[in-house]
């Protein structure tokens, strides 16, 4: 599964107001629990296949249930009385890992008090197996990352806060 198809099928499951979504392809399976989702008694959930049509057979994969209001819990790092309604933010593309550098032993892409353009790579978000690097959209000066180094994101998620004026 692409990314972009991947992408497209969170907006739908988003759109839809879905509590869980779970589907199988050969080797590929994913998981996906919204904010809407509520825990029952029962151990046994029946899985919600969706069937594909023309599409390779990606690499076997097992993602795991990620609980959309506990990552974005984990990850908001904001106790700050500063107001942050004049910040632009930079948003995840997609679900995944998060990784400020491109390798361990290489510097971050950006840290607090960078300078940024449209188009400049901040981080790199993993997903399925696949690093994919994701640029700016605004410019300004970094002010706050919002999410550790290895952690898992949402789409959509604020990953880092940029003053545009400075």
């Amino acid at each position: 599964m692409s990314n972009k198809e991947l992408h497209a099928l969170l907006k739908l499951i988003d759109s839809l107001e879905l509590s869980e979504f779970k589907m199988k392809e050969g080797e590929f399976s994913l998981s996906v629990r919204t904010k809407h989702y509520v825990p029952t008694n029962s151990s046994h959930h029946a899985p919600i296949v969706a069937p594909m049509t023309a599409m390779p057979a990606p690499a076997p994969v097992a993602a795991p249930a990620v609980s959309a209001p506990d990552a974005i819990a984990e990850a908001v790092v904001t106790e700050s009385t500063e107001d942050e309604s004049k910040y632009l933010a930079v948003k995840s593309p997609m679900v995944g890992t998060f990784y400020r550098s491109p390798s361990p032993d290489k510097p971050v892409y950006i840290k607090i008090g960078d300078s940024i353009s449209s188009g400049d790579t901040v981080c790199i978000i993993e997903a399925m197996k696949l690093f994919n690097e994701v640029e700016a959209e605004v410019t300004g000066k970094i002010v706050k990352v919002l999410v550790e180094d290895a952690q898992p994101v949402e789409y959509d998620q604020v990953l880092f806060l940029v003053d545009p004026n400075a």
